[in-house]
């Protein structure tokens, strides 16, 4: 019903007069409702307008937001990419002719887990040191040959050659078994035990061969060449034992400069001036 007639019709005649009730919101608190709709025109009006500026700095688009686009192989990152928590994804590359790269404040952890999450490989990089973490660690070229394998019981080499570059060469603290040993080309190879001794064992022989240098063998106390059952073979146009202790001349005034070489029983051997025959029994003074 219309206010005019609702008022028309409300109007009662009495000895007083007329008397007219009014229906509606006047006053203050018609004033407070216009200002709340005007504020919240203005919410909805600064709301859009972040929305809007959100979307643009964002980037948001049908495809994705930002460097993220949403392709029909996966996600695509462009540019750097900064990830606070863990990232599980099946396969991560990087754009054709482009590099990966993997940075972190502190180190760069890949595990690889089992069904029960269990750790059975990590691979950890930090600012100390790179460590591996598994039951065996293995290189192989593109063709499958493998170059280096490490497990709990050997380490393998598998390059046609192994080369030290350090200046103080290479240490092992047990024994070594290879079947050659050899200097690059004009270089010097030096066996060398400081503080124990040196040994080499072969089933079947052992050959030390300098085809274009001398050979120099030497030790603090003795050197000892053993054959159990074969022979010892010195063969040279000329063998010299420079310092051999010498016995005394078989005939006085007698300046020959011919000798004969003596063992003694314990193995010592000295000169002895050559003679019609043997002097060495002459000579055996010089074995006590």
């Amino acid at each position: 019903m219309p206010q005019e007639q609702y008022a028309h019709r409300s109007t009662m005649h009495t000895s007083e007069g007329p008397q007219v009730y009014k229906v509606g919101i006047y006053g203050w608190r018609k004033r407070c409702l216009y200002f709340f709709v005007l504020l919240l025109m203005i919410l909805i009006l600064v709301n859009l307008a972040m929305t809007i500026w959100i979307l643009k700095v964002m980037n948001f688009t049908i495809d994705g937001m930002g460097n993220l686009r949403i392709t029909e192989k996966g996600l695509k990152l462009e540019g750097d990419s900064e990830f606070l928590k863990p990232l599980y994804a099946k396969e991560i590359r990087s754009r054709p002719g482009n590099p990966l790269y993997f940075q972190s404040a502190r180190n760069v952890t890949v595990n690889i887990l089992n069904e029960k999450t269990k750790v059975l490989t990590r691979l950890v990089t930090g600012p100390q040191a790179v460590e591996a973490h598994s039951q065996k660690f293995e290189v192989k070229t593109l063709s499958g040959k493998l170059l280096f394998s490490a497990d709990d019981n050997e380490v393998v080499v598998g390059a046609e050659r192994l080369r030290v570059l350090g200046a103080e060469g290479t240490v092992f603290p047990k024994s070594i078994e290879t079947p050659n040993v050899r200097a690059d080309p004009f270089k010097e190879l030096r066996l060398e035990s400081p503080t124990r001794a040196l040994v080499m064992e072969a089933p079947k022989g052992i050959e030390i061969n300098a085809e274009a240098g001398s050979l120099k063998a030497t030790c603090r106390t003795e050197l000892r060449l053993e054959s159990k059952d074969g022979e010892i073979t010195l063969n040279s146009a000329k063998i010299k034992l420079p310092n051999l202790p010498q016995g005394s001349s078989s005939s006085a005034g007698s300046r020959q400069k011919i000798y004969e070489l003596c063992v003694c029983p314990n193995g010592r051997l000295f000169l002895s001036q050559a003679g019609t025959s043997s002097t060495c029994q002459i000579n055996t003074s010089v074995c006590l």
